[in-house]
């Protein structure tokens, strides 16, 4: 078991497609445009391609199909890959509605097919040596993360920046806290297209004290993927976009002497992570549970978490700010 078809060979798909390929699983490629499909099988010889959608799936030596198109098509080219007995793995989000990513999700554990959601960072091995550090105690007790998460441009006009760029985020935090919040607050602006947020900022507050913001932009001068956890004991930093450094330590927070605050600092420690590169990852963790037949990392159940949090933080942004209770406070299907 571990014949890949990927479906949608754009910006993105071409990753997923040239780590397929590498690790030995790729035999398909699907796109509605020929020139990509020709350049595909270019760079990829011996690889089939194929037009349409239904016609791939129709195909007995496919065993998987890894889903690379737009955000609104996820969760029905899903439920028809899944239909036709195949694995799934779906880039974020799995849908633009919950309701539609649980309809996805009950579909495979009914059909018992695995299900992986790309939460790409949830992969990256610096995400991981900082989930550890928190699990172990490293930092104290976790009393707020922010993240920014800025660039000029890709704009889509299917979903807005939230949609777009909170979801890497979202998953993180909800993975780090181990708990979904109890209510969600969003504002932000529309200032390229009518009704399509380009700029918003997203607030968490859960149950045990901590908070969160999500800071994200497509209208930004300068490119930024940044996530800050701030401990009782310890601070942490994570740059993806630094060439060294990107995880960092800080011994450093608010000591009280004579009943007065007095800042404690410190020098950072870079913490040292594999330099595996995460979509290979995540690629890889997909073929073993194909191989296994175990639940990914990034399941239906961790997908449906971070909908729930993005379809509340919408109703937010919609409302003006307003504040948001979640859908429902229990985790879905498995745990964070």
């Amino acid at each position: 078991m571990g014949n890949i078809a990927v479906a949608g060979c754009g910006h993105w798909g071409r990753n997923l497609v040239r780590n397929f390929h590498d690790l030995g699983g790729l035999t398909h490629v699907c796109d509605t445009d020929p020139i990509k499909l020709q350049e595909m099988q270019r760079l990829y010889p011996g690889v089939s391609a194929c037009a349409d959608y239904q016609q791939l799936l129709a195909l007995d030596e496919i065993d998987a199909v890894a889903l690379a198109t737009p955000a609104g098509q996820h969760a029905s080219m899903a439920e028809s890959a899944l239909l036709a007995g195949k694995d799934v793995f779906v880039e974020k989000p799995l849908a633009l509605r919950y309701r539609d990513g649980e309809r996805v999700v009950q579909l495979a554990e009914g059909l018992g097919r695995i299900l992986l959601v790309g939460h790409l960072l949830e992969y990256h091995p610096a995400i991981l040596k900082l989930k550890e550090l928190v699990d172990t105690g490293e930092l104290g007790k976790i009393q707020y993360i922010y993240s920014n998460r800025l660039n000029l441009g890709r704009v889509r006009s299917d979903e807005n920046i939230l949609w777009s760029f909170a979801p890497h985020d979202i998953a993180v935090i909800l993975r780090l806290v181990g708990d979904l919040p109890l209510e969600v607050t969003a504002t932000g602006g529309a200032y390229l297209q009518p009704y399509v947020a380009d700029v918003t900022v997203t607030n968490l507050h859960f149950e045990n004290g901590v908070r969160a913001h999500i800071f994200v932009s497509w209208l930004h001068p300068y490119k930024e993927h940044r996530l800050v956890v701030i401990g009782s004991k310890k601070m942490a930093c994570f740059n993806d976009l630094a060439d060294q450094d990107k995880l960092v330590i800080y011994d450093q927070g608010i000591d009280w002497v004579n009943s007065e605050p007095v800042p404690r600092k410190g020098l950072g420690t870079t913490v040292d992570f594999s330099a595996e590169e995460p979509l290979r990852a995540e690629c890889r963790h997909f073929l073993e549970c194909l191989k296994t037949r175990s639940r990914p990392r990034t399941d239906g159940g961790s997908a449906l978490n971070v909908l729930n949090v993005l379809q509340a933080s919408h109703r937010s942004l919609q409302t003006n700010g307003a504040l948001v209770q979640l859908r429902t406070r229990q985790l879905a299907a498995a745990t964070i």
